[in-house]
């Protein structure tokens, strides 16, 4: 390429995005944190640590533990493989969020505010809304049931105490970026180590679980298997991760220069990568645990959360078991708030441009979680919040598509990245795993209501 056309490549790149009263996504802690521009892989790594675990936060939320639960106590290891595959999935979406927000200077919502007319752009954001406040709801309801499986303090009582988290939110967000990031890493760590001594008590068959990972015909050709199968599928990829990721990637101050830009995109990768292995680890966890306490005993039927903590003592004849699996279920709730106040203020901010005072948006997001979480819990009890939290996923299912498109549409734009653009076969598996997930969840969706 000439330095003519170099020049003119750059000058339309600038062009296909609006220029006007942009501000920076999370302005408070934009380019915020330092970047060496020197020193080993590993210390340069080091810098970019961080946002790839508060995405990975997404992949192992309460959300995704009932389909896991069922999935191991009915087929025992076979749907591993679902989960693997959903996973590399995640991987991809989540590296070209990412490249998107360092290449373009915007969040996923500011972009499609930018390239969509203001009618779509506030559809996108009512939709997305619908998403996070399903999120959140199955947050909350996860937290309640672990503060009545650990302490037996009445779920309506718990649903309730949750809405606190938005004092230390607030606390970790004063202190700076890191704090947030060093919390949510603490509390994955100790879902991790809580996974790793549950499944060394339930002495797994490994050969079994290699065996889980390769994909096999009866997912399909079963029926109720293949639905617990979309059921993860649906659950793992979610929406607002990718709006997240792609703000607070540009917390950190790398230069914005091509090299700069490129060498951000393969360290934010990796971090990304990285902790969505660790997310596939306690994904996959939950799973084998079912598959190895309940499964092989003989208990098909578990589904439900409250279940599987009952049954884990007795089964695995370890007092510890179920209160592990408690320990993993509350900070797994925790640790899902944070991102979910960080997701909402990025969408708010991005497709509307408005900005609220933090304490008032986390309080509007709660009380749209909390609210129907007391009501049913008070109408219905215990089987309410299950079928409650069921809801939110399918909810979530139903906007993935609509984050999912615009991201692959505007990284395979050359306008608006430049010589970032996605690579022909980087583009033709976008669109490939994009339109997998369009027909599994609307497959998903119809088989919920119908």
């Amino acid at each position: 390429m000439s330095a003519k056309e170099a020049v003119a490549q750059l000058e339309n790149v600038k062009e296909a995005w609006r220029k006007e009263n942009h501000i920076p996504s999370l302005q408070e802690v934009h380019k915020s944190i330092p970047i060496k521009k020197s020193g080993s892989f590993f210390r340069r790594l080091l810098g970019f640590m961080g946002p790839g675990y508060l995405v990975a936060v997404g992949y192992m939320d309460p959300g995704n533990w009932a389909t896991s639960i069922a999935g191991g106590s009915s087929y025992g290891y076979t749907l591993l493989s679902v989960i693997f595959i959903s996973n590399l999935m995640a991987i991809l979406l989540q590296a070209l969020s990412a490249k998107l927000g360092i290449v373009s200077g915007r969040d996923l919502a500011q972009a499609c505010r930018d390239h969509y007319s203001k009618s779509v752009s506030f559809l996108l954001w009512v939709l997305c809304e619908l998403a996070i406040a399903a999120c959140d709801l199955a947050e909350v309801i996860g937290s309640a049931i672990a503060l009545n499986l650990l302490f037996n303090i009445p779920l309506v009582y718990g649903v309730c105490i949750t809405a606190l988290d938005i004092l230390l939110v607030l606390l970790l967000q004063n202190k700076g970026f890191r704090y947030i990031e060093s919390f949510v890493i603490a509390l994955i760590v100790t879902i991790a180590v809580c996974f790793g001594v549950e499944i060394f008590l339930s002495k797994p068959e490994f050969a079994g679980i290699a065996a889980g990972f390769i994909p096999s015909s009866q997912i399909i050709t079963n029926p109720t298997m293949l639905y617990i199968a979309l059921g993860i599928l649906g659950a793992t990829v979610m929406p607002h991760n990718l709006y997240l990721h792609s703000s607070i990637v540009q917390t950190r101050n790398y230069e914005d220069t091509k090299e700069g830009k490129r060498s951000a995109i393969k360290y934010a990768t990796i971090d990304s990568t990285i902790a969505l292995m660790l997310a596939l680890f306690v994904n996959a966890s939950i799973l084998i645990l079912s598959a190895a306490a309940f499964h092989t005993t003989g208990h098909h039927e578990v589904a439900e959360i409250q279940d599987a903590y009952h049954l884990l003592d007795p089964i695995l004849g370890s007092g510890i078991a179920a209160i592990l699996f408690g320990v993993a279920l509350l900070a797994s709730g925790q640790n899902s708030t944070l991102t979910g106040t960080l997701a909402g203020q990025i969408v708010m901010e991005g497709f509307l441009n408005i900005r609220l005072k933090p304490w008032l948006r986390r309080l509007i997001t709660r009380m749209i979680a909390i609210i129907p979480a007391v009501v049913v819990t008070l109408i219905y009890g215990e089987k309410g919040t299950g079928e409650l939290l069921i809801l939110s996923q399918v909810i979530l299912s139903l906007q993935l598509s609509f984050a999912v498109i615009p991201l692959v549409m505007f990284t395979n734009d050359k306008n608006k990245m430049g010589e970032f653009v996605n690579s022909k076969w980087v583009k033709w598996l976008a669109w490939i795993v994009t339109g997998i997930i369009v027909v599994l969840n609307a497959y998903l969706l119809w088989g919920t209501f119908f």
